[in-house]
């Protein structure tokens, strides 16, 4: 006999009914996602090759902003003097996009990279490492002879007249220039003159090739 058909056992009892009342509505509050789009920078205000005067900033986001406006402005030549690749300042997707269209608007477009210490880009990441791997023609990256006396400073050189340069690299004030040959000149020959001795880290060899 199947148990549908069976007949209710007389000793089984009816349990009560229960009586159940809402706690009312939940707020679920999610974690934070972590893939975020990243903050959009701006760039300064300014010309580069019309305005004249010097402009002193202080702040991590006025650096963001003259380096950005720099970096976007350049048409022939660009040249970055740095301790580490600065992430704070360089590794954003504005700047990656910025030297993208500089060096693909033209072969003759060159951004050469001076770093002191590669170690921190090699092992964390960069975006302009990541873009060395993608157009190696144009754009390269050198290590500083440790061998040879160095500025401990940090600039940015747009073309022959835009410069952005902290004389403390550990601190975010500076000044930029967006028209100013004269001393864009003699900053870009003591850059050359450390780029003919530059090396070729084997770390950054073996992550660029």
């Amino acid at each position: 006999m199947s148990d549908e058909n069976a007949p209710p056992d007389e000793n089984q009892t009816e349990l009560p009914a229960i009586d159940f009342q809402s706690p009312g509505r939940f707020v679920v509050h999610n974690p934070a996602s972590t893939g975020a789009i990243p903050e959009q920078r701006e760039a300064a205000p300014f010309q580069l090759g019309e305005h004249q005067a010097l402009q002193r900033f202080s702040s991590a986001e006025e650096a963001q902003a003259h380096a950005l406006a720099l970096l976007q402005q350049s048409r022939s030549s660009l040249c970055l003097y740095t301790p580490d690749l600065e992430p704070w300042l360089y590794n954003h997707s504005s700047v990656q996009d910025a030297c993208t269209r500089f060096l693909l608007a033209s072969p003759k477009n060159r951004l050469r990279i001076l770093v002191r210490d590669v170690s921190r880009p090699v092992k964390q990441g960069h975006r302009l490492l990541n873009l060395a791997q993608r157009i190696s023609s144009n754009l390269h990256i050198r290590r500083l002879n440790p061998d040879h006396p160095s500025e401990e400073i940090a600039y940015l050189l747009a073309d022959a007249r835009g410069l952005l340069l902290r004389s403390h690299p550990e601190d975010y004030a500076g000044y930029a220039l967006y028209n100013d040959p004269s001393r864009v000149r003699l900053q870009q020959a003591l850059f050359d003159q450390a780029w003919d001795i530059s090396l070729l880290d084997p770390d950054l060899r073996s992550f660029l090739l």
